[in-house]
């Protein structure tokens, strides 16, 4: 019996990260840099201006919408921001 309740469990899980992959990408996911749009590299690259990209996220919102959040370490200090896909940049966050 234990055998079978593993099988079940490993195909419902199983199930859930297909049904993830299909939607695409989730919230929080890391992308890397190279992948995206030309107008979004071309902003983040502009805007880190000299500093490490730390990490490129893709940030959906409960509306929908999504965008890119960056993560920047220049002269000793992480600080962030957004750009959107269509390479608009968004915000700042300290």
């Amino acid at each position: 019996m234990n055998l079978m309740k593993s099988v079940v469990l490993t195909l419902v899980v199983g199930g859930f990260g297909f049904a993830a992959a299909v939607q695409g990408q989730t919230k929080g996911e890391k992308v890397e840099l190279k992948t995206l749009p030309s107008p979004v590299q071309k902003t983040i690259n502009e805007k880190a201006a000299g500093g490490k990209i730390v990490s490129v996220m893709r940030e959906d919102d409960s509306d929908g919408k999504w965008n890119y959040e960056v993560a920047v370490n220049s002269n000793g200090k992480q600080w962030q921001f957004e750009v959107s896909p269509s390479g608009k940049a968004t915000n700042k966050k300290q």
